[in-house]
C-alpha cells in the first residue's frame, strides 16, 4: 500500500499562521489544520501576545514535532509577521508556504483546493469573490467596504484580481524567491494587495479558487480606520508610481 500523501509532488509544505493574543483560537486552528492536510507544518508567529499564545505556541510545538513557533519583540504588524515567517520558511528548505489566519475565518479543510490548484501556479489566492466564494457572519458595511477596497485596487493598480486584499494563500517557495521582500514596507493588511501586486509584475502565474470565510467567533478583529487609511493611501501611491513609469517609458521611446 502506498503511503505517499495527496500532495507530495509539491514537496514540503508550511503553513504560516501570525498570531497576537489569540489564545482562545490558535490550539483550535492547529488542530483543525493538523486533521485536514496533515503533511503540512505549522509555524507560529507570534508577536509577545500578553494573553499567553506565544506560550501555547510553545507547547504545541513540544507536543508535535511538525509545530514551529517563532517570536518576535512586539506587535509589528501582519506584513512583517509574514516576512518573518517566509524567511524561516525558505532557510528550512519548504516548498510551499501558506497564509493562514489565526482566528477560523479560514477553513482548513478548504486548504486542500488551494494546494490542488498550486500545481499549475506560483500563487493561489483563496477568493470570497469569485464564483463560489462567500463570506459568513460579515455586516453588510463590512463586505461592502471590502469589495469597494478591491476594486479600486483593480482600478488603480490594473490588478486582474477579484480578490487582492484577501489572506488565504498559497505561494510556491520559488515564487517567494524570485520577489525581493527586503523592501516591502506595508506592515498591515495591504501587505497582501504589496505581495499579490509583486508577483503579478514578475510575470509570475496566479489563480484564485473560492472560498467561505467566516467571520471569527473569538477574539477581537485587528481590523480598524488606521489599516484601511494605511491601505489606501499605499495602493493610491503605487497606482501613481506605475502611471509615472508608464509616461515616462512612453516619452523615452517618443
Amino acid at each position: 500500500m502506498s503511503t505517499e500523501t495527496p500532495f507530495a509532488d509539491l514537496g514540503r509544505i508550511l503553513v504560516i499562521i501570525p498570531t497576537y493574543n489569540e489564545c482562545e483560537n490558535i490550539l483550535r486552528i492547529v488542530e483543525r489544520l493538523r486533521t485536514a492536510v496533515p503533511e503540512a507544518d505549522v509555524l507560529i508567529v507570534d508577536d509577545n501576545s500578553p494573553d499567553g499564545t506565544g506560550d501555547m505556541a510553545d507547547e504545541l510545538s513540544v507536543s508535535d514535532s511538525s509545530v514551529h513557533a517563532i517570536h518576535r519583540l512586539g506587535k509589528q504588524g501582519l506584513g512583517a509577521a509574514y516576512i518573518a515567517g517566509f524567511g524561516w520558511g525558505l532557510d528550512q528548505g519548504y516548498d510551499v508556504l501558506v497564509e493562514m489566519d489565526a482566528d477560523g475565518s479560514h477553513d482548513p479543510t478548504q486548504l486542500p483546493r488551494l494546494l490542488e490548484r498550486l500545481r499549475t501556479a506560483d500563487l493561489v489566492l483563496g477568493s470570497r469573490y469569485v464564483p463560489g466564494g462567500t463570506v459568513v457572519n460579515w455586516p453588510k458595511s463590512r463586505e461592502f467596504l471590502s469589495r469597494g477596497g478591491n476594486l479600486y485596487v483593480r482600478t488603480v493598480l490594473g490588478l486582474p484580481l477579484a480578490d487582492a486584499t484577501g489572506g488565504y494563500r498559497a505561494f510556491r517557495a520559488d515564487a517567494l524567491r524570485a520577489l525581493d521582500l527586503t523592501d516591502v514596507g506595508s506592515a498591515g493588511y495591504v501587505f497582501q494587495v504589496d505581495l499579490a501586486n509583486r508577483v503579478s509584475g514578475a510575470n509570475l502565474r496566479i489563480a484564485e479558487v473560492p472560498i467561505t470565510f467566516v467571520e471569527r467567533e473569538f477574539g477581537v478583529s485587528k481590523m480598524n480606520g488606521n489599516i484601511v487609511a494605511e491601505a489606501l493611501w499605499q495602493v493610491t501611491r503605487w497606482g501613481a508610481r506605475d502611471r509615472f513609469a508608464q509616461v515616462k517609458r512612453a516619452l523615452g521611446r517618443a
